[in-house]
């Protein structure tokens, strides 16, 4: 028998999701142990009968880190009755990975995905401030005082949350490259509103030390292992 720890964290060793969405799952009763609903706090050593939502769990497999260029309309999530195109229905990847980090539907560009939930983990934690770029283009040219307001931190009313300081260089009338080191929902299109600006296109082409490269709308590719350890490391894993 194998050394227990904490189903949460064996959940998101399998790639299942989170640790934080493991518990979400296990307090909603979807998670089953040799046949029994278990209860937050439950240890396991990975030979029990694990399943969820019904489907019997495989043991945790070789760690994978793709880079992914999401397409506009692709939708980030894995259950979505409404959406047309699901990010991972799109990927065809022949392994179960999940997104760290999430793009809308009306942006484009860099999604990492991985079958490690603890690499999700440490990425969606907003106290490691890891970087991610984006191009911005606006409906009409930029003013340097709205940049400067915005480099600074804006309050957002919806979220009631003023954004952190971040780095914004001017590269076109209309464009911009944004590098965030938070992420809250819709953040830019948000930010940029504050202003009297709308988005018109926004795209992410770098998340920590993961570039777009040459990825066109749609493909993937797999880490290479150097980058996949840099990756590692500035998540301090």
């Amino acid at each position: 028998m194998g050394e227990e720890i904490r189903l949460n964290k064996y959940l998101a060793s399998c790639g299942v999701c989170s640790r934080r969405d493991a518990d979400k799952l296990i307090e909603a009763g979807l998670v089953c142990v040799d046949g029994e609903i278990v209860s937050p706090g439950r240890r396991v050593t990975g030979t029990e009968q694990i399943m969820v939502r019904g489907k019997l769990l495989q043991g945790p497999d070789e760690k994978v880190v793709l880079a992914y260029y999401k397409p506009l309309g692709v939708v980030c999530s894995e259950r979505d009755a409404h959406a047309a195109r699901l990010v991972t229905k799109e990927l065809g990847y022949g392994k179960r990975v999940t997104y760290a980090g999430r793009l809308d539907k009306d942006s484009e560009g860099l999604l990492l995905l991985t079958n490690d939930g603890e690499l999700i983990e440490a990425m969606m934690r907003g106290r490691n401030r890891h970087e991610k770029e984006y191009i911005v283009k606006a409906e009409k040219p930029w003013e340097a005082q709205a940049i400067d307001n915005m480099r600074q931190g804006v309050y957002l009313e919806e979220l009631e949350k003023t954004t952190r300081p971040c780095e914004i260089e001017q590269i076109g009338e209309k464009t911009l490259k944004i590098i965030l080191t938070q992420g809250l929902n819709r953040q830019i299109r948000r930010m940029c509103k504050t202003q009297g600006y709308q988005v018109k296109s926004l795209k992410r082409t770098r998340v920590v030390n993961i570039g777009l490269g040459s990825l066109r709308p749609g493909e993937y590719r797999e880490l290479t292992k150097e980058e996949k350890a840099a990756l590692y490391e500035q998540c301090n894993l």
